[in-house]
């Protein structure tokens, strides 16, 4: 049979002809793939799972009975478009009990959106325009990265390395990227380095942004999630609403990672921007999710003891790794943990990147991690590992420790 036409069709954005074709497997695949072999070649061995990215738990039992509640409801079932004004009340609301933030309007300065992954989908249609530049920090979420390439921009990176505090570096960047940039994304505290902004960074910023013309879009999906520190918003730095907006999200903070419910604030345009890209990809998200999500921002105890679990967990997974060799330290926020992979094993095998020791932890000892070789060689723990209870956690722990115990690391 003769190849379908439908191959010569798709955009070049995806490969044109190609598409599909490429036999590169990307470093998510192979973790699967990975865990699959380990669990085959070890039949009846735990295997403990560090890369998951999401929430090992349930929602909090009030949100889900205020879903149900609200799904009975006739007045729900229909489209909410750009979202309930109930709920833009409530993030103004959370906005200035969490952060400080006054002053917001309801009608003007924020949006829900289906997800922040979405949301950020979408800001490049607001802005870019073949040519234009959007600055995105690396390692890091690159879904607005992604779109602005299929809109023909071009994506600039700015590295975040560990002398900097894993912060960009802006006087790295030349005077003709800086003219040709739209759009400036921030992620803190960030994934994957768990690393927090400051207030001095923010201010830079600000100014960065007023200096050269340039939209910021502050990622704020682990806002509440800090360990060393009060939570930051971008919005609460002097004249930040001038130059961007942050997205908040509900999924780590509040364990609702399927619901998909977020939302946009801060300046005004930019949220009008967005709501009319919005308008023509979506309809909103459920009434009844939204009026959920508002019993979510009303309760931020549910965040606080989600906050002791992650902390309890990470200083168990720091301990552990420095016992055998690692130089791990408590990260300032979100559920992850950034350290160095190791060069080698003594009288063992060498790891040329943080990926090869990915896989041999995966392979050797059943510890699945997520490798970043983007800047330097690390791999990254999430605390969102399957444990029931503070016993459980600790067994996992002291399991793990022993596993590794029995080789010795090269730095």
């Amino acid at each position: 049979m003769s190849e379908s036409y439908i191959q010569s069709q798709f955009a070049d954005r995806l490969g044109g002809t190609q598409f599909g074709k490429d036999t590169k497997i990307y470093k998510f695949e192979k973790i699967k793939r990975a865990k699959r072999a380990a669990l085959e070649a070890n039949p009846g061995k735990e295997l403990f799972d560090m890369g998951v990215g999401e929430p090992d738990e349930m929602a909090d039992a009030g949100v889900i009975a205020a879903l149900e509640q609200e799904a009975r409801k006739p007045e729900n079932r229909g489209y909410t478009d750009n979202g309930n004004d109930a709920f833009k009340e409530a993030a103004v609301r959370y906005m200035e009990k969490q952060f400080g933030v006054k002053g917001l309007d309801p009608k003007k300065h924020v949006n829900h959106t289906i997800g922040s992954k979405p949301g950020l989908a979408m800001t490049p249609l607001i802005f870019i325009n073949p040519g234009d530049v959007t600055l995105m920090t690396i390692p890091g979420y690159p879904v607005m990265g992604t779109h602005t390439q299929y809109l023909g921009g071009e994506v600039v990176n700015l590295p975040l390395t560990e002398e900097n505090g894993f912060l960009p570096d802006l006087k790295s960047i030349d005077a003709d990227t800086a003219r040709r940039t739209k759009l400036l994304y921030i992620n803190y505290p960030n994934n994957p380095t768990g690393a927090n902004a400051t207030r001095k960074f923010y201010e830079d910023v600000v100014a960065f942004a007023k200096a050269n013309d340039i939209v910021v879009i502050q990622d704020a999906a682990y806002a509440t999630l800090t360990y060393d520190t009060d939570p930051i918003s971008f919005l609460s730095v002097p004249g930040a609403m001038d130059v961007g907006v942050e997205f908040h999200s509900h999924s780590k903070a509040y364990n609702m990672t399927g619901w998909r419910i977020a939302f946009v604030v801060g300046n005004e345009l930019v949220v009008k921007g967005l709501a009319h890209v919005k308008d023509n990809i979506d309809s909103g998200q459920f009434a009844a999710i939204q009026n959920a999500g508002i019993y979510a921002l009303e309760h931020p105890e549910i965040t606080a003891r989600i906050v002791e679990k992650y902390k309890r967990r990470l200083r168990l997974l720091v301990d552990s790794l420095n016992s055998v060799g690692f130089k791990a330290s408590m990260p300032g926020g979100s559920f992850f943990l950034f350290v160095k992979a190791p060069k080698g094993i003594q009288g063992g095998p060498r790891f040329d990147n943080a990926e090869a020791f990915s896989q041999y932890l995966i392979t050797e000892h059943l510890i699945s991690t997520v490798p970043w070789d983007d800047v330097g060689n690390y791999v990254r723990f999430s605390a969102t590992f399957a444990a029931k209870d503070e016993a459980e956690e600790v067994r996992i722990m002291q399991e793990i420790k022993k596993r590794l115990a029995t080789v010795k690391f090269e730095f």
